[in-house]
């Protein structure tokens, strides 16, 4: 699956991707307990999605890293759709992130509302001289 194809409240999300943010660790409390909590922005060829991560989840993961995510869950949150693992998610590290075109380790991808279907800017596109004529001048391909 590609972040692009996931949509709002969808469960057995299996994608492989890379971290390009990790943000700052929150503690709140929730349900009477006291958690950890901090969202990742994840990307790969078709686009880019938030990803919270909880408690140890924080710490398997860092900037750089390629990820594979097994039955994650997509929900809406402040309007905006974020990848989750629930309770019944996986998250593993499977390697360093690939290769990208930007000295950021990605290029501009927007992330879409949740209450559409995710749909993120081409990042990657095959060489087609007709195409380049038809381009933004503002983005780069």
């Amino acid at each position: 699956m590609k972040i692009s194809e996931i949509k709002n409240n969808e469960g057995s999300i299996n994608i492989e991707a890379d971290v390009v943010e990790v943000g700052e660790i929150r503690e709140i409390n929730k349900y009477g307990k006291n958690l950890k909590v901090a969202n990742a922005i994840i990307m790969d060829s078709s686009g880019k999605v938030k990803l919270t991560l909880w408690n140890e989840e924080i710490s398997k993961v860092k900037k750089g890293d390629r990820i594979k995510i097994t039955n994650g869950y997509a929900k809406a949150f402040q309007d905006e759709l974020q990848l989750t693992l629930g309770k019944f998610g996986k998250l593993e590290v499977v390697g360093k992130a690939q290769e990208s075109g930007s000295e950021d380790g990605g290029e501009d991808v927007e992330v879409a509302a949740p209450e559409e279907k995710v749909s993120a800017v081409k990042t990657n596109k095959p060489d087609d001289e007709d195409d380049e004529e038809d381009a933004p001048e503002d983005e780069e391909w």
